[in-house]
């Protein structure tokens, strides 16, 4: 068995997505009426291209390039910003990612934070998100955040021992992450959390710990432990780096026991809180999203539609240029229309793989069937320990990943992608 097939952090992927034709924004505008509702910044600028990385990003790009791909957000926004006051939008949480957004100027991130506020409007308790990484953390950007109400601070770490972060193509070294993280810790931000690595070429279960031990130092709110993924696109690909998949899934069984001993909640195979309290069920299959900038992803009802996706420098220079020539930002011309089975299989992924899980009663009242019923590997995973199946409180019963079950998220994850975009996905590759 395979337990790394592929990361389900949405479904579909946006290489299923496809040219779309005769579809406005203001044919989709009404599921963004009223509370609720997610905005999402892409900044595609980063600076270099990590070994590992097949995400829309560029290199080598300076100020006056920032500062043209900014003017082009801020007529999107403008362009975007009265449709949505047609349905009294209302965004409970900003989040900026990347790239690094951080590698924009100080005046740019005001800038930017500046066209945000003016053009949308927002929940009294709002989340603001924004990624970072340690080249890019200094007093005054930081300044920056507080300023503009950041809630949540998420950096790549990824190691503290600099022949790992060289053989995943890193630009920083750990001292420079180390710095970075005192001065979040000292900017006192609501929430951080810090991301690593495992499966790295060279490293042990015994360095992955240090890594880890180190963490917990800072007394960051979050661990992200993702594995490492070589994919089309990303230059490890390419150098030809063979990954040790068995001796991946041992080290992410001793760091997850070992967060877990350090006081960590584990809320999915990657995530893991500060916190004693167990995760509040999230209602997420239904979520509406609106992106700005090139790269990013948004969700409108059974639209889901983005720029098309590309992960090299030159494919990414060129969509860069086609968005920042757009003359109307509302007509969106790439995505995916997902039918009703297509509906049920986002909604099962996104629950299933997230404490505390699939609720069957609210899958059943969503789309009026068994999510067993509608899903029979379920019964499967069911008879193999894989999941099963609680009362929370409340009443409602959950399916729920067993602690195997969550280290094998990215492999039963894609037994539930359809065959027909399942088939768009390899057509793409």
């Amino acid at each position: 068995m395979n337990p790394y097939v592929q990361y389900m952090y949405s479904y579909p992927h946006k290489t299923a997505y496809r040219p779309l034709q005769g579809i406005s924004l203001e044919h989709y505008i009404h599921f963004l009426k009223g509370s609720g509702n997610g905005l999402y910044l892409h900044i595609p600028f980063c600076q270099a291209k990590c070994g590992y990385c097949n995400l829309f990003s560029v290199t080598g790009q300076g100020e006056v390039d920032a500062a043209r791909y900014l003017d082009a957000v801020k007529r999107q926004c403008m362009q975007y910003e009265g449709l949505l006051e047609t349905v009294q939008a209302e965004f409970g949480e900003l989040a900026i990612g990347g790239g690094t957004p951080l590698c924009l100027a100080v005046n740019q991130l005001e800038q930017m934070f500046g066209m945000l506020e003016r053009h949308f409007r927002y929940s009294r308790q709002r989340e603001v998100v924004i990624e970072t990484a340690p080249n890019q953390t200094d007093a005054p950007k930081l300044g920056v955040l507080k300023q503009a109400g950041v809630t949540r601070v998420s950096m790549g770490i990824q190691s503290f021992h600099d022949s790992e972060l060289r053989s995943l193509g890193r630009q920083h070294q750990a001292k420079q992450a180390r710095k970075a993280l005192h001065l979040l810790k000292e900017a006192e931000f609501a929430c951080v959390n810090v991301d690593f690595i495992y499966g790295i070429p060279g490293q042990t279960v015994e360095s992955l710990l240090a890594s880890l031990q180190e963490a917990l130092t800072f007394e960051p709110d979050e661990i992200f432990l993702y594995p490492l993924y070589i994919n089309r696109g990303a230059w490890l690909k390419q150098r030809g780096d063979v990954w040790d998949q068995s001796g991946a899934y041992l080290q992410y069984q001793q760091a997850s026991a070992f967060l877990k001993d350090a006081g960590y909640r584990q809320d999915s195979m990657r995530r893991f809180v500060r916190s004693p309290q167990k995760r509040a069920y999230s209602e997420c299959g239904f979520g509406t999203l609106l992106a700005l900038g090139c790269g990013g992803r948004s969700y409108l009802g059974n639209l889901h539609f983005s720029s098309p996706y590309a992960t090299q420098q030159a494919q990414c220079l060129a969509r860069l240029e086609e968005y920042e020539q757009t003359q109307d930002y509302t007509k969106i011309t790439h995505g995916f229309l997902l039918s009703e089975e297509e509906m049920k299989r986002r909604y099962v992924i996104r629950h299933l793989l997230i404490m505390p899980g699939l609720s069957l009663e609210r899958y059943q009242e969503a789309f009026g069937s068994g999510a067993v019923e509608d899903f029979p590997v379920l019964q499967t995973w069911l008879d193999r320990g894989f999941v099963e199946q609680k009362v929370q409180e409340g009443g409602d019963t959950f399916l729920a990943l067993t602690q195997e079950g969550l280290g094998l998220s990215d492999y039963l994850g894609p037994m539930l992608i359809s065959p027909q975009v399942l088939a768009a996905m390899e057509a793409w590759e």
